[in-house]
């Protein structure tokens, strides 16, 4: 959805991965207890191009009136911005 794709067309291409020519449903072999996924049916992450491995973050968005305040926090430090939060909304 962040890159603008439409939620029911991303779910129409997972119906159609799962009904795959051979009628077995890579999803539910991954989930199968024991089961070993086929070599074609394990998922592998890609860089779109532009895009770097994000490091895990807190996004905080804060609005009152007119003003908004955007705040982005490493989340390995998620007791420090819990902190700065109960200072901020004392």
């Amino acid at each position: 959805m962040a890159r603008g794709i439409n939620a029911n067309l991303l779910r129409r291409w997972v119906k159609e991965a799962e009904l795959r020519p051979g009628g077995e449903s890579p999803v539910k072999t991954v989930k199968s207890a024991g089961a070993v996924p086929a070599a074609g049916a394990s998922f592998v992450p890609l860089l779109l191009p532009g895009e770097e491995a994000a490091a895990p973050e807190i996004r905080i968005e804060l609005s009152r009136g007119a003003t908004v305040i955007s705040v982005r926090w490493p989340a390995e430090a998620g007791a420090q911005c819990a902190a700065w939060m109960r200072e901020l909304l004392r």
